[in-house]
């Protein structure tokens, strides 16, 4: 699809109204799989969507900035008050990179692809709202209305998922390789080629029967509270879902929040994590990397003086949190352009770090460790797309990976990713694992 421009159209209209209960989850009794998902627990905003009222897609890299930066800029005529801390309304992601061979499994996904959803239910603190989106050119507001009235009259008020069954689990390349091709990059860095890069590996789950993923999405939010977690679903079922701790960038007009996170250990860790040469070396280098690329775009940049320690239930990490003021008439493309990929996925320097993975690494990530998450007139607010998996009926494809450094170890790396990938695995088994 050929990005348009706002004066091109389409155009939509838009409706919105209160709803009881306080899970935008729910709707999944009701309207079915959602098509898409977005949450940050801590921060009490949750959002769910189904069904497409508009799609922008980017064909070839060269598109990607103008689809992006047009989203924001999407003429929309409500019926009445116009909400003002509504997530969205476009969703969606895009690839880790733009180059190379999409394999059959990302294909429905492709090189990027946003959704503006005909039913939008979100939270805001305690209060849960329905919006409701139809094209102006097809007798929008008759559409809006009543998609309106149809949520209101079926919209229960929570979920309750299952427990889950085990899933067995088996690899999709073993320790060996990925262990040598630590060792290749290791070499890499000594030799100074390079400074750092992070190496990705996939792992494949079988169900005993199809994934419910409102089921998995419901495990994911509860076992990762201080997580985005996210779901962007296509329309032959393909659904890329996860739960990140990574901020990509959060927009609110020229305010700019980001941050860097690098550097991981084991729960209960944080003594080790915080004396430990290589991970504060490791995340050094992604704080560099951030205020340097945001020079360009950015009025002003500040950094935390000290990184912090997250920590989550599976791992913990080293975060900087990183604030700017954007300079006038930078959109989120720019920023996007910018900042992504940050050495916390890619490596540096950055260049050369993506051509050792396109030589090397032999895996297509997709959406995985890509730009996901929503945008709005002056808004947004996108993830690095860490601890995810692809699914499709009974068949998942996890994703994880590993910043190496000099000093990293084969061994420490392998089980590093082994630790990351907990959060989806539990998710998708509900705590069981066999075959591992």
């Amino acid at each position: 699809m050929t990005p348009l421009s706002p004066a091109e159209g389409p155009h939509w209209v838009a409706g919105m109204m209160p709803l009881a209960g306080v899970d935008p989850l729910a709707g999944a009794g009701s309207l079915g799989i959602p098509s898409l998902y977005w949450e940050r627990p801590v921060a009490r905003e949750a959002a769910a969507g189904w069904g497409e009222a508009g799609v922008r897609e980017a064909q070839v890299a060269a598109e990607l900035p103008s689809v992006l930066g047009a989203l924001g800029h999407e003429s929309v005529r409500w019926l009445g008050p116009v909400p003002t801390r509504m997530p969205g309304p476009w969703f969606g992601g895009m690839r880790f990179s733009p180059t190379g061979q999409v394999d059959g499994a990302w294909r429905s996904h492709g090189l990027a692809r946003w959704t503006l959803p005909e039913v939008l239910v979100w939270r805001e603190d305690n209060a849960l709202y329905v919006a409701a989106f139809a094209s102006e050119a097809q007798g929008g507001a008759d559409a809006v209305r009543s998609r309106l009235a149809r949520v209101r009259a079926s919209f229960p008020e929570v979920y309750r998922h299952a427990a889950g069954a085990p899933v067995a689990l088996r690899m999709s390349s073993s320790r060996r390789d990925f262990e040598a091709l630590v060792d290749r990059a290791v070499e890499a860095i000594r030799t100074g080629q390079l400074h750092k890069v992070v190496l990705a590996r996939a792992m494949d789950a079988e169900g005993p029967e199809p994934f419910d993923v409102v089921d998995v999405l419901a495990r994911l939010r509860e076992q990762n509270p201080r997580c985005a977690t996210f779901l962007f679903r296509a329309p032959d079922g393909t659904g890329f879902l996860g739960a990140t701790p990574e901020t990509l960038c959060r927009v609110d007009g020229r305010v700019l929040e980001t941050e860097a996170l690098a550097g991981s250990a084991a729960p209960g860790g944080e003594a080790v994590l915080d004396a430990s040469d290589k991970d504060r070396r490791e995340h050094e280098a992604v704080v560099c990397y951030i205020l340097q690329a945001l020079e360009p775009v950015a009025a002003s940049v500040s950094a935390d003086a000290q990184p912090s320690v997250l920590a989550l239930k599976n791992v913990m990490h080293l975060r900087t949190g990183i604030r700017a003021r954007l300079g006038e008439g930078v959109d989120t493309a720019q920023v996007v352009t910018a900042l992504h990929p940050t050495p916390a996925v890619g490596g540096t320097p950055r260049e050369l770090a993506l051509s050792f993975l396109v030589e090397h690494e032999a895996l297509d990530r997709g959406w995985y460790a890509g730009p996901v998450g929503w945008v709005g007139p002056g808004r947004a607010h996108l993830v690095v797309a860490l601890r995810s998996a692809l699914v499709r009926g009974a068949h998942a494809r996890l994703f994880v990976g590993a910043g190496i450094v000099a000093g990293s170890s084969a061994e420490s790396e392998w089980r590093e990713t082994e630790m990351k990938s907990l959060a989806m695995l539990r998710a998708l088994g509900g705590g069981d694992v066999v075959g591992r």
